[in-house]
């Protein structure tokens, strides 16, 4: 995509009267507090449970699009993008960093599995949908192709020099590729294969999933060789959200021999299951977790989970999956067991229950008790604790729940500093 031309002069004047904002506050010293909270966290040695609000949905309702003063859309997206950054450090008081970048993607394309289902979607916004997989026998595994990956340097140079004349006297402007989110598979698979006859199939045609699942494995490596040949990835060590939650600050990546060229094996990687929750710990070990390993081991530290429960699979996922340094702990998962097993060997990134902040009335002392239960079983078993509060789809049209729920997060996560 070539970058637009029509930002008008005095959106321009809008966009730099942020960004100097956006610098001012990352020229804070309280954001050298945050990133050494961090770095002491990802090297398991926490100085205390580190707090983050991560919106996601609710963003609309924090900083809705009405609020906008830019018109076209490329400058409402920078707009927004830092009205979102200025908005969590006035109101969270949490620990995500803000710093003085600004990241331009470079001009990659990636194409996908080469097969689409029909997907019917209801006319309510972020409604729940259903859809016709294209995977219907073990013939059609044939029909996936593997996703490639091409680059456009002279429009890479063109983006970047556009952004340096729009602010980069005020921020930094930095090339940025992030090219997945996580690598589990099982997840894209559903979707070429459906939910039901997955499950189905673990019992009634494991050869199909078992050859799906390799096909995938072998794209998904190719693309990883790919993007890393082609000298497009960036390295996320540094203010970077890496797993389901967290942020990357890490003096053990890169790799001691990094010499400028980002590899996989200099990156944090992730692998999730999240539509197999319900799936046993045996099947989950038999079938979904043999394909995700080959993946993980090209990378330097690994997190694992998102939503899904995994309080019942720790055993084989601490055994296995190599370099393990966070898991996710959801708010479907047992807190004690997840303690119990994770003890201090890796994250313990737990996922608080959204749900008060969507609820007809905001529950602070529900919030502080549930924050408290969760920090003390966690004490009594050395874990590295860190508090990730996301899919938070809704705050009921009241922003000043997200301000409540990280003051409560920050006064307890102090207090079991102290």
């Amino acid at each position: 995509m070539t970058m637009p031309r029509t930002v008008t002069d005095a959106e321009c004047i809008i966009l730099r009267d942020l960004a100097k904002r956006a610098a001012e506050i990352a020229a804070d010293p309280v954001q050298d507090e945050r990133r050494e909270i961090w770095y002491a966290q990802n090297a398991l040695g926490p100085i205390r449970p580190p707090v983050f609000i991560s919106p996601e949905g609710s963003w609309e309702e924090l900083v809705p699009e009405d609020s906008l003063d830019c018109e076209s859309g490329h400058a409402r997206g920078i707009e927004r993008a830092l009205l979102r950054r200025i908005h969590a450090h006035e109101h969270f008081g949490d620990d995500q960093v803000v710093d003085a970048q600004w990241r331009v993607p470079w001009a990659v394309t990636i194409t996908d599995w080469g097969l689409d289902a029909d997907i019917r979607r209801p006319e309510e916004a972020r409604g729940a949908y259903v859809w016709d997989a294209p995977i219907k026998t073990i013939d059609d595994i044939d029909l996936i192709q593997d996703p490639t990956a091409e680059h456009d340097p002279d429009e890479t140079r063109r983006r970047l020099e556009w952004h340096e004349e729009l602010f980069g006297d005020i921020l930094e402007i930095v090339p940025y590729g992030r090219w997945w989110w996580g690598l589990g598979l099982i997840d894209e698979w559903t979707k070429l294969r459906g939910i039901t006859r997955t499950f189905l199939d673990m019992n009634d045609d494991p050869e199909l999933l078992n050859a799906g699942m390799r096909r995938l494995m072998e794209g998904r490596l190719a693309l990883m060789e790919r993007v890393e040949d082609l000298g497009v990835l960036s390295l996320n060590n540094g203010n970077d959200y890496v797993g389901s939650g967290g942020f990357g600050y890490s003096d053990e990546l890169p790799q001691d021999d990094f010499d400028g060229h980002v590899r996989i094996r200099d990156l944090w990687g992730l692998a999730q299951a999240q539509t197999m929750s319900e799936v046993s710990p045996a099947m989950h070990e038999e079938f979904i977790l043999p394909w995700q390993l080959p993946i993980l081991e090209k990378f330097g530290l690994n997190c694992y989970g998102c939503c899904e429960p995994l309080d019942l699979k720790l055993d084989f996922l601490l055994e296995k999956v190599p370099r393990l340094r966070r898991v996710s702990i959801s708010a479907w998962a047992d807190v004690r067991r997840s303690a119990e097993k994770l003890a201090d060997r890796v994250i313990f990134s737990w996922k608080p229950n959204p749900a008060p902040l969507a609820a007809l009335s905001f529950d602070e002392e529900a919030v502080r008790a549930d924050i408290q239960e969760t920090i003390g079983i966690c004490a009594e078993h050395d874990c590295a604790l860190e508090i990730i509060l996301k899919d938070t789809h809704t705050c009921n049209n009241q922003p000043e729940r997200f301000d409540a729920w990280s003051r409560v997060a920050m006064e307890e996560a102090r207090r079991a500093g102290d």
